[in-house]
């Protein structure tokens, strides 16, 4: 079965959603709005500090134009700008965690082969 969205066929689910969160910062903006929401663009940028601006606001574009985040313009001057999960967003919350938890543990390994390695 041929999945079109956005003017492109995936031919399963797996690799839709992958086109979905898949990018550089993708999991961890969705992390950080796990942790803290809403989240203005500075307040990502502080805990991301890796990531420049561009790139940010690329990715946050994508994930509200694929329903992940929402975004919130308050009626203020200058404008004031909210991001946050939508309810399929808050539906990630497992998969971003296993995802952290798989690197926190290959980084463990990575470690302890580079340690065993280095001592030989």
């Amino acid at each position: 079965m041929v999945i079109h969205y956005k003017e492109k066929a995936y031919f399963n689910s797996k690799d839709l959603a992958l086109s979905v969160i898949g990018g550089r910062w993708k999991i961890a903006i969705i992390w950080c709005l796990f942790q803290q929401s809403p989240l203005r663009l500075s307040e990502i940028q502080q805990k991301l500090p890796h990531a420049n601006q561009r790139m940010l606001i690329r990715q946050l574009r994508e994930l509200e134009e694929d329903q992940i985040i929402t975004r919130f313009v308050h009626p203020v001057v200058p404008p004031k700008v909210e991001y946050q999960l939508s309810e399929m967003g808050l539906r990630l919350e497992s998969v971003v965690t296993s995802i952290c938890d798989w690197g926190d543990s290959f980084r463990d390994f990575l470690q302890n082969d580079t340690n065993e390695t280095s001592v030989d």
